[in-house]
C-alpha cells in the first residue's frame, strides 16, 4: 500500500470510494460535487490517499477554513486494515503543523466510525442539526 498526498487528478477515484461506503453514505450523491473536491484539495485544505495497484482504496481531506475533517473514507473491502488510522494521522499531523485550533468532525451515531474516533481520543461534544454526532480533538489531545 502506498500513502501519498492527494491531487485533483485523484478526484474520480475519491468519488468512487466515497460512493462505495456503507456507513455515512451520501443520501444524495449530487450534494458533493467535483468542484467541492477541487476546493478542499487546492484552496481550503489538503488530502491524502492510500492506493493499492494504482487504485485509491481510502482517502482523507482536512479543511483549514472550517477546522474539520471534511472526509475520511475507506473502501469497504479494505476496512479494518489500518488505512483509516494512517490517513487520519497524516491529516492531523499536517493540520496541527498549520494551526492549533481544535479540529472537529461529524459522523452517524452507533457506527464503527463513531467507535473508531472515540478509540482514537476524539471527544463527543454534541449533535449536529442532521443528527450526526460531533467530535472534537484539541491540539493538546494530539500532543502538540
Amino acid at each position: 500500500m502506498n500513502f501519498r498526498e492527494a491531487s485533483v487528478s485523484d478526484i474520480p477515484q475519491l468519488s468512487k470510494v466515497r460512493l462505495a461506503v456503507k456507513e455515512n453514505a451520501l443520501s444524495n450523491p449530487a450534494l458533493v460535487t467535483e468542484q467541492d473536491y477541487v476546493d478542499y484539495l487546492s484552496k481550503r485544505g489538503k488530502g491524502w490517499v492510500c492506493e493499492l495497484d494504482n487504485h485509491v482504496v481510502g482517502f482523507a481531506i482536512g479543511d483549514l477554513e472550517k477546522h474539520n475533517v471534511w472526509a475520511l473514507f475507506v473502501q469497504p473491502d479494505f476496512e479494518g486494515q489500518g488505512i483509516g488510522r494512517e490517513l487520519l494521522i497524516m491529516l492531523l499531523d499536517w493540520y496541527y503543523s498549520q494551526t492549533t485550533d481544535t479540529i472537529w468532525l461529524s459522523t452517524a451515531p452507533n457506527t464503527r466510525a463513531a467507535d473508531f474516533y472515540k478509540s482514537f481520543g476524539w471527544k463527543e461534544t454534541g449533535k449536529m442539526p442532521n443528527g450526526e454526532l460531533k467530535f472534537e480533538l484539541s491540539a493538546d489531545d494530539w500532543g502538540v
